[in-house]
């Protein structure tokens, strides 16, 4: 299969989709209403609740819900063949991923910008709404501790990125100060916002910058503290002043990569060299139901319903602009897992440098992935799409060096800004929490955000490598699949004490809580196997909560659709 007509036919099903399906749920089962106030006005703060205009917005809901699992997740899957993972993408992103994102963005414009853990309350019990905040917090506890690590690893990977992802916050203040301060437009400053990071960008290819070990700490360990601390102030700081300019920037960036990965497949187009089907990989677990938890971000994640009912719910500016922020962001997704499959699948054929011998064709994708142990790792994924995609866009007459700087920043600046959302929601996650259970104090915005960001150091250092997370991290695929299913599972009931059709979200919800539920069946089992306590007793209880949560929910769902019960007055 040729790679560009591979793409070509992607972007065309994802623009048909959003013009036909997206807009049907927009009109028909959500009923989008243009009047209607929005929390971003009618709770306006300046530091969490501020109107933002559709192309900012649009910047920091898709930034965040990029972060490297569009990138890590396909580039994994691929290893049992091109085409189910590219059906995967494209099937679960149309039908499942973009309608859990756009419906949890809806649900939560509709209810004072509220997490979709939190407004279950409303729509099943409070019982429900205390597993799903936990769970939620599970999930976050992992995230926050996990992308410290994910960031510090491709800085020591890739130290040429260094100078550009930190010199990227000055930019973005000064960005956010002219056009809110100085009422400057926003479109031309961040074009030239944008020029000003890409001359950094070439500064860090000449200029990398290696941290060495401190204070009896090994790099990644220090690069963690740091961050841990970036992630601190950036989340307490008013969205205007660093996340919503620093996430438009990286908008731009985003447009700027996915436009050099085409033309380089355009000039490229080489060859998909990976199999069209592999279902006998040396130490793989099974295909099905794997492949929809280990893919995750490129077709639905559960973390997505919490970016939109959590930072873009409290920044949009009408209901109206919920379809392409977020049905539209899924699909933008989608396209970017595609353009890592051609990178990985074809893009890395032409040329892998390994142990100082150069494999081209099928040679250099069997060197890659010759078993899964040798392509599961985090650095693995990454330098798969960092060198198949520097391959290509070579092709255009750009330096190397300069390919991989380029490549490199593009994932830590999206690494980033989930890091710095993920702690951001914890901080909401925590403050609900708090006052649900009447403790105000630590609901407020700096003990939250402070019990967020110790937790989250707790769990990193608690062996003292800074990588503690690491042991934990072979439950977040599960856990976060499970949560998708449990968001679209509110967001179905939703439509229920609303009398909407419900197919459109039920069947999702269905799939995803078997399918996932399974792999979480087939890992309690690898971990018992293997006498690992730790992960089997955590991945039990949350496999419990879950369980607990939809039978809950179930029966709710039966009566509230069947008559027997009114629908919830506090539902917006």
């Amino acid at each position: 299969m040729n790679s560009l007509v591979l793409s070509i036919g992607a972007a065309a099903l994802f623009l048909i989709a959003y013009h036909t399906y997206g807009k049907f749920l927009g009109r028909k089962i959500f009923k989008l209403n243009p009047e209607a106030v929005c929390p971003s006005k009618e709770f306006q703060d300046n530091i969490d609740f501020v109107p933002t205009q559709k192309p900012i917005l649009f910047g920091h809901h898709f930034t965040s819900i990029a972060g490297t699992g569009p990138i890590v997740g396909p580039a994994i899957g691929i290893i049992w063949g091109w085409v189910p993972a590219l059906i995967w993408v494209l099937v679960g992103s149309i039908f499942m991923g973009a309608v859990h994102d756009f419906g949890a963005m809806v649900v939560s414009l509709r209810n004072q910008g509220r997490s979709i853990g939190d407004i279950a309350s409303d729509c099943i019990n409070k019982r429900v709404r205390t597993l799903f905040l936990l769970i939620i917090f599970f999930e976050l506890w992992i995230v926050v501790a996990i992308f410290g690590v994910v960031i510090a690893i491709i800085f020591n990977m890739y130290p040429q990125a260094v100078i550009p992802v930190w010199l990227e916050i000055p930019i973005a203040v000064w960005l956010g100060h002219m056009v809110y301060k100085k009422g400057a437009p926003h479109f031309r400053l961040s074009i030239i916002a944008v020029a000003v990071m890409y001359l950094t960008v070439v500064i860090g290819a000449y200029v990398p910058i290696k941290m060495p070990a401190m204070f009896g700490l090994n790099p990644v360990a220090v690069w963690v503290i740091i961050l841990l601390i970036y992630a601190y102030i950036a989340s307490t700081l008013p969205v205007q002043t660093l996340l919503q300019p620093r996430d438009y920037i990286n908008s731009h960036q985003l447009f700027i990569a996915m436009g050099l990965l085409a033309l380089g497949v355009l000039v490229s187009h080489p060859t998909m060299v990976a199999p069209a089907t592999n279902f006998s990989v040396k130490g793989a677990p099974p295909i099905w139901p794997m492949i929809f938890v280990i893919i995750a971000c490129g077709a639905i994640s559960g973390f997505h319903s919490l970016v939109s009912s959590g930072t873009s719910s409290k920044q949009c500016d009408a209901e109206t602009s919920s379809l392409s922020i977020g049905y539209g962001g899924m699909l933008m997704e989608g396209m970017l897992a595609t353009l890592v499959i051609v990178s990985c699948g074809a893009g890395l054929a032409l040329g892998l440098t390994k142990g100082g011998q150069t494999f081209t064709g099928v040679a250099a994708f069997n060197q890659h992935y010759a078993s899964w142990g040798a392509a599961a790792g985090l650095g693995a994924n990454i330098s798969a799409f960092v060198v198949g995609s520097a391959n290509m866009i070579e092709k255009l007459g750009i330096p190397h060096q300069i390919t991989i700087t380029i490549m490199g920043v593009f994932i830590v600046s999206f690494a980033s800004t989930t890091l710095d959302t993920a702690t951001r929601l914890q901080r909401y996650i925590v403050a609900e929490l708090a006052t649900a259970y009447g403790f105000p104090t630590a609901a407020r915005r700096h003990p939250a955000t402070l019990i967020a960001v110790i937790t989250a150091f707790i769990l990193a250092f608690y062996n003292g490598s800074g990588q503690g997370a690491l042991t934990l991290w072979p439950l977040f695929g599960s856990v976060n699949q499970l949560l998708a299913g449990l968001a679209l599972l509110v967001i179905t009931v939703y439509l229920a004490h609303k009398k909407a059709p419900l197919v459109y979200t039920l069947i999702p919800m269905v799939f995803m809580i078997f399918m996932t539920g399974w792999a979480m069946i087939l890992n309690l089992n690898s971990y018992f196997a293997k006498a690992n306590w730790l992960l089997f007793f955590i991945g039990l209880a949350v496999f419990v909560l879950e369980i607990w949560m939809v039978i809950e929910s179930s029966l709710v769902l039966k009566k509230v659709y069947g008559g027997d019960m009114a629908p919830a007055p506090e539902l917006g």
